[in-house]
Parts: structure tokens; sequence; C-alpha cells
């Protein structure tokens, strides 16, 4: 089984690459990556040298369209959220852009924090109906508290790639049930999928031998397809649907 898995994400990480382009502007290089932001286009992020290092930034392109788009960023607990989200990647603000240093040491592991922090914070801000009162993460969480559900919010854990990995919630182990690791999706597709899938597979060796991982996908306005909750099942991440909640509540309560 471990060789199995270990081919599957030699088959991402090939896909990665093959995917990946780069083009050269002025005074940087342009980076397009194979994942797609809410418009479906690919997300791009730039890279400049500096100091015998590298400045990794999107520029502020991901803040700065969710703005366009109307969603405001200025509530207390929005704020909260984005710093908790970019904390947990290591990426800083400069103004809106999102950004993170580099040596040619750790470049690759700069580089996969500052896409993970841009889906991340794309998805966080998604809002596919305007003006809604809430964000999806944080009904989850309402969820989990209105049912006593222990948990640590936004644990990172290193996998065994060396990349790090930021999950929405942890329940521990207890005396009836495993550790269980939950990422909420509100924005179910493939890219998001197959992020998290690879996030789950590069995470759970280095994780006890019996831990488990759930995925919430929100399905409020539209049911994610066969494809994505087959990819879930495929890697041993458990989709559950958000409209379908109530029939993990004992798995995650124990």
């Amino acid at each position: 089984m471990i060789e199995e898995v270990r081919g599957l994400m030699d088959q991402y990480l090939a896909w990665l690459r093959e995917k990946t382009t780069l083009r050269e502007l002025k005074d940087c290089v342009e980076v397009t990556t194979p994942y797609l932001d809410r418009h479906n286009d690919y997300m791009q992020f730039y890279v400049k040298r500096n100091k015998g290092g590298y400045i990794l930034t999107d520029d502020g392109y991901v803040i700065g369209d969710l703005k366009l788009s109307g969603c405001k960023l200025d509530s207390a607990k929005r704020q909260d959220l984005l710093k908790m989200t970019l904390n947990g990647f290591g990426i800083q603000m400069d103004q809106e852009a999102l950004v993170v240093h580099a040596t040619p040491d750790n470049f690759n592991l700069r580089k996969h924090n500052l896409v993970q922090a841009m889906l991340a914070v794309n998805d966080l801000f998604y809002l596919a109906v305007p003006m809604v009162a809430s964000l999806f993460l944080e009904d989850v969480t309402a969820w989990l508290d209105l049912h006593e559900v222990r948990y640590t919010p936004k644990v990172k854990f290193t996998g065994r790639s060396g990349y790090d990995h930021l999950f929405d919630f942890v329940i521990p182990k207890s005396r009836r049930a495993p550790e269980r690791i939950l990422q909420a999706i509100n924005r179910p597709s493939r890219d998001t999928a197959q992020a998290v899938a690879f996030s789950w597979v590069d995470t759970k060796e280095v994780r006890p031998s019996d831990s488990r991982a759930f995925a919430f996908m929100n399905d409020t306005d539209q049911t994610p397809s066969s494809a994505v909750l087959d990819a879930m099942r495929n890697y041993e991440v458990k989709p559950v649907l958000w409209s379908e909640r109530e029939a993990v509540l004992e798995e995650l309560a124990a």
C-alpha cells in the first residue's frame, strides 16, 4: 500500500512540474501554476532577486481581486481569519501583496507555501452569493462548537516531502476514536480536491497510523461532482457534504 500511495504522490508531483510554466519579464520571472482561482484563471506569482535570495509575491492579485469582486475584508473576524491563514503558511503582507522571502535552499518550500496561501485566501473569502452573512469555515466552526466537538484550529504539519500543510481542524485521539483531521472546502473542485488529497497523503506517513482525514464540502449552491468525491476517496479522505454533516457527527464527537 505504501508503494501504491508513493506512486500516486510521484504522479501528482510530475503533473505539477509539467503544468507549471515560466516567463521572463523585465525584472522578475512570472510563474503560472496549474491551480485555478475563482474565475477559472491559472494562479500566478512572481519571483524577484533580493540580496542573494528571492522574493516571491502574488503582486496583490488575490486580495485585490476579492475587493474588486465586492468581498470586503474590513471586519475584525475576516481580518483575523486572513492573518491566521497567512501565519500558518509563513506568508507576510506588503499592503495587499502576499510575500515570502526565499533562499536557494528553501525555494521549493517557500513557493509551495505561497501557492497554498493564495489558494486558501481565495477560498476562505469566496462568496458564492453576494452579501452572504457568513463564511463556510465559520459555519463549520459553529457546527463543531454547537455539538461540543473538541478540536484544535489551524494546525500545521510537515509532511514526508518536507512541505508544510495547514489543516483547518484537528480532533485529538480519544479512548474511542483515533486522531481526525478536518479540512473545510468552500468551493469543491478538481484543484481543491487534489490540493487536499496531496496534503493528506504527504502528511499521513508522519501521523499515527490510524489517523483519519475528512473534507467538509459546501454543497449549498452546487453539489460537488462525482469525480471530485471519488478523487477524495481514492486518497483515503472521507468527503462529507455539508447537507449530510449530521451523518459523521458521532465519528467526530467520539
